[in-house]
């Protein structure tokens, strides 16, 4: 399992996205703006909130205010990881090795299977 604490300032800390296992929201401190596929809501202190795997729990927190936000994000992720991301049309795929990461547009990867393949 996997917790991050972010103070969440006017910067994003992460895109538009969604993963293949669920992940919780709680806010700590101040007030975020959750985008989700039904749209955007405040989400203010003492506020949890689920999304679920798969493109429905696609979201991005965003502090429109002039206040610091904090936030604690806990998901059961592990590596390997995939992360889409809808609005840039990319896929992130984290297999454990910095160097094995990549980060592509769906388009570069429509090859057939075997490919390149003896």
């Amino acid at each position: 399992p996997r917790s991050t604490l972010f103070p969440y300032t006017t910067l994003f800390r992460s895109p538009y996205h969604y993963e293949y296992v669920e992940e919780w929201l709680l806010v700590l401190e101040g007030e975020v703006a959750v985008r989700t596929p039904d749209g955007e809501e405040p989400a203010r202190r003492g506020a949890l909130v689920r999304f679920p795997a798969g493109p429905d729990g696609a979201h991005k927190l965003s502090n429109r205010e002039a206040a610091p936000a904090r936030v604690l994000m806990f998901s059961s992720s592990r590596e390997p990881a995939v992360a889409v991301y809808p609005d840039s049309d990319k896929i992130g795929v984290w297999p454990g090795r910095d160097e094995d990461s990549l980060m592509l547009r769906r388009a570069d990867g429509q090859v057939d299977y075997y490919e390149g393949e003896g």
